[in-house]
């Protein structure tokens, strides 16, 4: 039984469709559901469960087809707009390339801000408001957010120095990762998910800035050999859906979907807790070397190219910004 299943069977226990009007509603509902990442990723996990406890809830009056891999044509970056205009109803989306439509995206990767799940949590649930408030700008609901493990940079050798990092072609996933490592000597390439494997195959890249966890996902192995830990940020998703969609609903219907988001949030955030370890087990099975315990004045250094990011975020977003990082200071 996997991890998902028993986590379902247990959450079945509690929860019944007749809680939410009882049998399935006479005209049936599928959502086409976008993420740009693997199926096996901790997002697309908690997709799945996500869709599996919607079904049950609602008898199959709700269901989800899901495209994983960016399967269904759309990128991140291109999900907020796809979502916002009906050509999506659903989607869950990598936030960071947003942050040309909203600063606010690039929170959660600030560089160096939230290292821990718990702080990944506190640092979005301070910003809750926030978020809810632009969904909605854009006809959309936000339903949930689910952390990324930790970022490390993947390579072919240690890039456990500034002597290493500098004039590395390495991948970014977000404005705030370019200027950081561009600060810190490298030579830093901002690409969505879907573009890595290709630039990394022709020598487009030559690293890549993103978790154990997409590296794994994507089995980086095949292509580099080293991950180095440097818990750069722990970046986040967002699930949302198209506000005529949901407006559309039955209350019965909204506080299943409401339920099932809950479900596929609590399940993501306890998996992370345990991710990287499972991450590095496979790495290492695969012969993949996790470098660990690296120069503290390193990482200093790599804190200190990360000021820029975070004094550029902070003077977009001003005294809102400011009162999102003293709550979560506090």
């Amino acid at each position: 039984m996997s991890k998902i299943t028993k986590f379902l069977a247990a959450a079945t226990l509690a929860i019944t469709p007749a809680a939410f009007g009882g049998a399935a509603q006479a005209d049936s509902i599928n959502w086409d559901m976008a993420n740009e990442y693997n199926d096996t990723s901790i997002h697309a996990e908690g997709d799945k469960v996500f869709s599996e406890t919607l079904s049950k809830l609602t008898d199959g009056g709700i269901t989800i087809t899901h495209h994983f891999g960016g399967s269904i044509g759309f990128k991140s970056k291109d999900q907020l707009d796809a979502v916002g205009d009906g050509a999506l109803p659903i989607a869950d989306t990598y936030v960071g390339p947003l942050g040309g439509i909203d600063p606010m995206f690039l929170l959660p990767s600030l560089p160096f801000l939230a290292k821990t799940p718990a702080d990944a949590r506190k640092l979005f649930n301070a910003a809750r408001d926030e978020y809810d408030a632009i969904f909605a700008a854009n006809n959309q609901k936000l339903l949930w957010a689910s952390p990324w493990p930790p970022s490390g940079i993947w390579a072919n050798k240690p890039v456990d120095s500034l002597d290493a990092l500098a004039g590395l072609k390495i991948r970014t996933y977000d404005a705030n990762g370019t200027i950081t490592l561009q600060e810190a000597g490298g030579a830093p390439i901002q690409l969505s998910w879907a573009d890595v494997v290709p630039q990394l195959s022709t020598g487009g890249i030559e690293a890549v800035l993103t978790s154990a966890e997409g590296g794994t996902n994507a089995k980086f192995w095949e292509q580099l050999s080293h991950f180095t830990e440097v818990n750069y940020a722990m970046p986040l998703n967002m699930v949302h859906i198209n506000l005529d969609v949901w407006n559309d609903l039955s209350d019965d219907q909204k506080a299943a979907v409401t339920e099932a988001a809950k479900a596929a949030e609590d399940y993501v955030w306890a998996a992370v807790e345990k991710r990287v370890s499972e991450n590095y087990a496979t790495m290492t099975e695969n012969g993949l070397t996790v470098v660990t315990g690296v120069d503290s004045g390193y990482l200093d250094a790599l804190n200190e190219a990360g000021a820029k990011a975070r004094a550029e975020w902070l003077e977009k977003t001003g005294a809102k910004g400011q009162a999102i990082l003293d709550a979560y200071m506090k």
